[in-house]
């Protein structure tokens, strides 16, 4: 695994991706399912930029509070800025499979996109778990990059950007194992959902068009693969935007599970 580098540049980007149309979906279909309510406590692991903070304080109001959570530094100074001057959050740096925060603490907790990273999942589950009252809920969200289907003219480079980028993760096709590992856990009401992000439109609000700038740059830093073939792949989907002839397509996952006493 050779994971993305979570700088400045890469906060930068994010910004973009998470002002997309096809991301402010996923914040819709996440709450939905978390369904915070006023007065709760609600914990988010691997906050990143801190949208889902800054839009969570607003659901449960100055009664309830948020706390973010992420490994990057970079990140956490990005959600601190989004969410200056409210009184109830609070940005913690620390691992997934380590969190600085006290059993039962809260009433609902998310991760999203964070244990596709990790290479021990049942600690992060562990300490989603631990991490919620009972009878607290617990939202996670991954994608099964396996799923991936992008039209390409040359196939057989696509192929060899797509096995690259799935480099930076620990496990790809994470959703597959996902729900029997939360049962094992601990959780029960694990609950599944696939939700296919497609499209034919090359625009910033696409998904699959708005993660090539990050695809990019982490092939041409990759070992192995050469930056001119990363260049060349991402002028080939920008001419294919273009002519109209762009294509994307994958399938996400959201899982969701209660807590029923603890870890």
């Amino acid at each position: 695994m050779s994971q993305l580098v979570f700088d400045e540049g890469f906060a930068e980007q994010m910004e973009v991706v998470y002002r997309s149309r096809d991301v402010l979906r996923r914040r819709r279909l996440v709450y939905e399912a978390l369904g915070a309510r006023p007065g709760e406590r609600i914990l988010d692991v691997g906050c990143g930029p801190g949208f889902y903070v800054s839009e969570l304080l607003d659901q449960v109001g100055p009664k309830g509070s948020v706390v973010g959570v992420d490994a990057s530094p970079q990140m956490l100074a990005v959600a601190a800025h989004r969410s200056e001057g409210r009184p109830n959050v609070a940005f913690h740096q620390s691992d997934a499979t380590s969190l600085p925060v006290e059993d039962g603490g809260f009433d609902g907790a998310l991760s999203v996109q964070v244990l596709e990273y990790l290479t021990d999942v049942e600690a992060g589950l562990r300490e989603l778990l631990r991490s919620v009252r009972p009878g607290g809920r617990v939202v996670i969200w991954d994608v099964d990059w396996a799923t991936v289907s992008w039209h390409s003219r040359d196939p057989g480079r696509m192929e060899r950007a797509l096995r690259a980028w799935d480099r930076h993760l620990a496990d790809p096709s994470l959703p597959r194992t996902l729900a029997p590992r939360m049962r094992a856990t601990g959780f029960e009401d694990v609950a599944m959902e696939g939700h296919a992000f497609a499209t034919a439109e090359f625009s910033p609000d696409a998904y699959g068009s708005a993660l090539i700038p990050v695809i990019t740059d982490y092939l041409k830093a990759l070992d192995g693969f050469e930056p001119e073939e990363a260049e060349a792949w991402a002028a080939e989907q920008r001419e294919l935007g273009e002519r109209g002839e762009f294509y994307f397509a994958c399938t996400q996952f959201r899982f969701s599970g209660v807590s029923r006493g603890g870890a």
